[in-house]
């Protein structure tokens, strides 16, 4: 099971625990993973996605998964949020 976001692609992050005395160890910095079914208002479609918290506030502020997916360039999402990002626009177009 990876550890990332299933529409930013936010994933597992390195660096190191140091302690008192300076010494350092490497960690990693996982994200905060939630399984959340989001529904998409155009599409009438309710969408399961694996999203860490922080992608999941920045859709609730932008008032949705398809205000989120408009708003945010190509280059920031996943293969899997492109593809419901256009399956979106294909159906706004055709409306």
């Amino acid at each position: 099971m990876a550890k990332k976001c299933d529409i930013t692609g936010t994933g597992v992050m390195s660096g190191n625990n140091v302690s008192h005395a300076n010494n350092r160890s490497r960690r990693r910095f996982m994200p905060n993973l939630q399984v959340v079914s989001l529904l998409s208002d155009t599409l009438g479609k309710i969408f399961k996605l694996k999203i860490c918290s922080k992608t999941l506030r920045s859709i609730e502020h932008n008032g949705g998964l398809d205000a989120y997916l408009e708003s945010t360039s190509n280059s920031k999402l996943t293969e899997e949020a492109k593809k419901i990002k256009k399956s979106i626009a294909k159906k706004k177009a055709s409306n």
